[in-house]
């Protein structure tokens, strides 16, 4: 065994990848938002059903909840409560019994939920916030307007 190098079962043991290859930790984190960032794509893109100027496509509840909400709410908008981040369940949720709730969030957001406002129509809000209310355990029987959505965006400039 050569003194230099080790057993060659030994080199890199207890090493991260980035640390056996050579890279500091600081260096392959680096490498790799670079990498990340050369592959995402421009803001002129069409981006997953947003046309320019940043406006979602799809017009039914249904297409806009896979299209925004399930990505944090899941799916079965069940959410997601560990981990990275905290997600609230929208299935079987008192709170959106308070339509006017559920369409200020949409359209200003609240605490880590972006607001949707500027990339739907009010028509949009509506049909998304009438789907999570009456899907997923939640039977909301009131609906939503796009008159609502209106006046919520009016109320809050």
């Amino acid at each position: 065994m050569n003194a230099n190098f080790g057993n060659a079962s030994q080199r890199g043991r207890g090493r991260t990848p980035a640390a056996a290859s050579g890279l500091s930790t600081a260096a392959a984190t680096l490498l790799a938002i670079a990498l990340s960032l050369a592959a995402a794509p421009t803001p002129a893109a069409n981006l997953d059903g947003l046309e320019e100027p940043y406006h979602f496509a799809q017009q039914d509840g249904e297409s806009l909840y896979r299209a925004i909400c399930q990505a944090c709410h899941m799916p079965d908008a069940e959410g997601v409560r560990e981990g990275a981040g905290h997600y609230p369940a929208l299935a079987r949720n008192p709170r959106l019994g308070a339509a006017a709730y559920v369409v200020h969030n949409v359209i200003h957001g609240r605490y880590g939920m972006p607001a949707f406002g500027p990339a739907l129509d009010d028509a949009q809000v509506a049909a998304v916030v009438n789907y999570v209310r009456s899907h997923f355990g939640n039977r909301f029987a009131d609906a939503v307007t796009a008159a609502d959505a209106k006046s919520a965006r009016a109320d809050a400039d």
